[in-house]
């Protein structure tokens, strides 16, 4: 074989390899829906110290939901209960949870990255970051309500 017909060769195979490959990466939309991390829109709540992220659905609205909340180091939620149970796991972090309807967040249990947690329906309970940031995925149906229930 000479060097141009190993060259062409090469080259002809890098072409059907390319080929071969784009082909493969196409996704019906239709079928599959994906969101990259970094397509991910968070949204900055500077009173609660977190950032949130609508990954489907809408958490205000009748119907099933999925968001993700990263909480910022040094904050935690007050004493509240939910309408509804909500589901979470702990993507990277630690997160921290207390419960009853006293704050208290030297009584928070830490919560690793992997965990799985459910928060009840109407029971009173807190949670946040403390050193680090953590990001939790959240679920549950909706509309996602928080009630205060802190008592002094």
């Amino acid at each position: 074989m000479t060097r141009v017909t190993r060259a062409m060769a090469l080259a002809v195979c890098t072409m059907m390899l390319a080929a071969t490959l784009s082909s493969a990466a196409q996704i019906d939309s239709k079928a599959v829906e994906f969101i990259t991390p970094d397509a991910i829109k968070w949204v900055r709540n500077e009173a609660a110290g977190n950032e949130t992220a609508v990954l489907f659905g809408d958490p205000t609205k009748e119907g099933p939901y999925v968001i993700r909340l990263r909480w910022l180091p040094g904050h935690m939620s007050r004493p509240h209960v939910h309408q509804n149970d909500r589901f979470f796991v702990v993507i990277s972090g630690t997160w921290w949870l207390g419960t009853g309807d006293r704050f208290n967040p030297d009584s928070t249990v830490p919560v690793p990255a992997g965990t799985y947690v459910i928060h009840k329906a109407k029971q009173p309970h807190y949670d946040g970051a403390k050193g680090e940031p953590t990001v939790i995925q959240v679920w549950g149906m909706g509309p996602a309500t928080s009630i205060p229930a802190e008592k002094k």
